[in-house]
Order: C-alpha cells, then structure tokens, then sequence
C-alpha cells in the first residue's frame, strides 16, 4: 500500500494541516517526523476550528493511529495541555490512538529561556526570527549528546545523570548571558510530576511502524515548517533547527527510505513568510496587504503577520527538487480572486546575471531581484470550488503555468479552509 510524505514546499504556513487532515482519511497511520510546538496547524471540520502545535493532524479522526517520531522535539507540558484542550473539543485521544516515540528529546524550561535571551541578545540584522519557545536549543542538546528523552523519565538515577550533564553545559552558557543558574532538583521534580502523562503514549515507534506497513497499513508523514526553513537547504542561518524535507521522514520516524511512495509538497498559490530573512518576491505595498488581509495571513502560533509576495516558482522548483516531490496541493487559490493582474517569479538578477534558482550564500539572496512574468487574473469566485468546471478560465490557466513553472504537477487544489473544498487529480494514495 503506498505511503505518503507531506512537505511544505515554502517558508511554512502553506496549509499543511488541511491537507494532512483530508489525506488522513485514506491512511491508517499519520506520523509527525520533526519540529516542535512551534508549528501551527489549523483545521476548520463542519465549522469547528481545531489548532494544533504538537499533535499530528490526524488526531480528529477516529479509528486512526497518529505517532509523534523521534525527530520531533517535544515539550511535554504543552502536549499535555494542547491534549486536554482537543479532548474539550470532542476528541478522544489516549494510548490506543496517540503513541510517541521513547527516543524522542523533551523541551525543557530552560530551552526557551535560552532561546529568547541569546535572540534578545542579539543586534539588528542578527536575529532569527525564533518563536522562543525552545525547539533550536533542545535540537543542539541532541545533537551535543545531553539531551532528556522521552524513555530517561522512567528511571529516577537515568534521569538525574542526564539532568546533571544538560546542566554542566546550560549553566556556563546562562552565566555569559546573564541568567540565574538552574535549579537542578526542581527540574527533576516537574520531570517526575510530569513523567506519567507522557510515559502512558511511550513506544518503540520504529517497531510499530515497520509492523504497521507488513500489515499493509497506508502510513502518512507530516512535517511541519517548510522547505525554505530547513537546516541545510533553507535560507540559512534564518531557519528552523531541524530538516523538513521529505527526507526527513524515513530518519525522523525509524523507517527506509523505501518506505516511501509519494511525497506530496503543499504550495500557496503565493508566497509568505514568517520572521526575517530574504524574501525575493515581498510585496511592501497596497497589493502585499491586500494578499494578507484576504488570506488572513497570522501565524497560527505567534500570531504575527506573515509578509506577503507574489509566487516564486523558481523557489519552488528548487525546493521540489531537494525533496523529490511527486505533486503539490497548491492551495488559497481563492485569495488571488478579483486581482487583474497576476505575477510570478520565474528567476531573478544577480549583478546583471540571470539565475534560475535562489544562491546559497546569504549576501547573495540579499541582492536578487525577482524576474516576472505577468498573467490575467480573473474577476470570477475560487471560493469552495470542487471542481475543475467551477474554475475560471483564467484561474485554470494560472495553475497550469505554475505547473510548468515548476516541472512537477498539481495533485490536490485546496480552494478554502473547509476539509472538503479539496480539487483532487491524482490521489497520493492510489497503489
């Protein structure tokens, strides 16, 4: 049975969570494979608006098993609370229908504290654009071997070893910035406070999942943040602190590559972006603010404003590349309603030189000029269409050329944030 990738294919907030949901209905299992609560994902069911940071998308849907992968980064008290919030919304979630991975490290208190000290610390120009709530500094814990695991709460000697050598490097770090020591016997205490809620999901994710697909079970991986976001083929150093392309998934889990059958990018039908960073096609006028007041464009964690820009296919192109996408859902097409005029980036100008793809280095990024190619708009509603027959002549034509654009065709067109105002053309899924 295939299996299926989802990847956002910009700077995030392309409307994963709608897709991921929708898809959810076809598979068995949907399993998150990196980032932190700093996603935000929004689902609108019959009206009912659920928001989730740490909890895969699946998890409104009964008779579904939804894993959190050990490349994720978990803060064991805001799933606790993001849990018992969705319970109040009718959801059922317990160790039959939720399993995390015993591999995977926790966010602690004092990773935000360091997150939002070294961004305060840092001048203009410099700065990330972090959420602060701890996902870069748990990440560098793993990385650096010191990190607490999911499976370190269920040994009291374990978790104090690993508590005391977090802190031989977290307290160095916090007296060259200031900060108070950490108080090492409280930390352990809310650990243990909190270890049941969190032990009762524990599992070897790797061995379920490898059990799951010999049974033929349709698995789903849903990534969070975007492709231009990742570590190594981001716009670095403005970038989250972990991989999000679709590479990710078989690593972030415990599976093979082979495991997977489809990757699915999900792609605006413009652009935005979250934080600082480069941003070729950034619209600082009356028509930037138009895409932004149409598209309700504020983050569903941070509530910040997204910047807004035309669509750049030639990022696209370069991030399908990077992640082997087999087709986009390209969604909120409904947003570029009532525009006469469409633009799309189709290369840019680097000191009089013709690119057709984003350069690595970052002073570069800062002096390319997009390269534009004008198309009709269409005066006509996208809003809620089902079909190809209920899109404008023009509208078709503009998904068309982004397909060109981007040598990878549409497989899903998302036309609202309704579940079922989904265009389906090629199912992910089909075997």
């Amino acid at each position: 049975m295939a299996n299926v990738v989802v990847v956002g294919a910009q700077w995030g907030d392309e409307g994963k969570g709608k897709i991921v949901d929708w898809l959810s209905e076809r598979a068995d299992v949907i399993a998150r494979f990196q980032g932190g609560h700093n996603a935000g994902h929004t689902l609108v069911i019959d009206g009912e608006v659920y928001k989730l940071n740490a909890l895969p998308s699946g998890v409104v849907r009964g008779g579904k098993l939804s894993v959190i992968g050990n490349g994720v980064v978990l803060d064991p008290w805001h799933l606790v609370g993001e849990i018992a919030k969705i319970r109040e919304q009718g959801v059922q979630i317990n160790p039959e229908t939720l399993m995390i991975a015993e591999n995977t490290p926790l966010i602690l208190p004092f990773h935000g504290e360091l997150d939002r000290a070294r961004e305060e610390a840092s001048s203009k120009g410099t700065k990330i654009g972090t959420t602060g709530r701890g996902i870069g500094p748990c990440y560098e814990d793993k990385v650096g071997r010191r990190a607490i695991r999911v499976a370190d709460l269920a040994d009291r000697a374990t978790l104090e070893a690993r508590v005391d050598r977090a802190l031989t490097h977290h307290n160095a770090l916090r007296a060259g910035l200031g900060l108070e020591a950490i108080d090492r016997d409280a930390i352990i205490a809310k650990l243990e406070e909190i270890a049941p809620e969190i032990l009762q999901y524990a599992a070897p994710v790797w061995k379920v999942l490898t059990e799951k697909r010999k049974a033929g079970k349709r698995i789903l991986f849903e990534g969070a943040q975007g492709s231009l976001l990742d570590i190594d083929f981001g716009t670095y150093p403005f970038v989250t602190s972990s991989n999000v392309i679709a590479g990710q998934a078989a690593t972030g889990v415990g599976i093979g590559p082979g495991s997977i059958d489809f990757v699915l990018g999900i792609v605006k039908a413009y652009t935005t972006r979250v934080g600082e960073g480069p941003f070729p096609t950034e619209l600082e006028d009356e028509t930037g603010q138009r895409l932004g007041e149409r598209g309700h464009e504020f983050g569903t964690v941070t509530g910040r404003k997204r910047r807004c820009g035309w669509f750049d296919a030639a990022l696209v192109k370069q991030t399908c590349a990077v992640s082997g996408v087999n087709g986009i859902a390209l969604t909120k097409l409904d947003v570029l309603d009532g525009f006469e005029t469409l633009k799309i980036c189709v290369g840019y100008e680097l000191d009089g030189k013709r690119m057709d793809y984003l350069p690595t280095a970052s002073d570069e990024q800062a002096r390319c000029t997009p390269v534009y190619e004008e198309m009709p708009g269409w005066s006509e509603s996208t809003e809620g269409a089902r079909s190809w027959a209920d899109l404008p002549a023009n509208a078709i034509k503009y998904v068309r050329r982004v397909e060109e654009l981007i040598e990878c065709p549409v497989a899903l067109l998302s036309t609202s944030p309704e579940r079922d105002d989904t265009i389906l053309v090629t199912d992910p899924f089909a075997d």
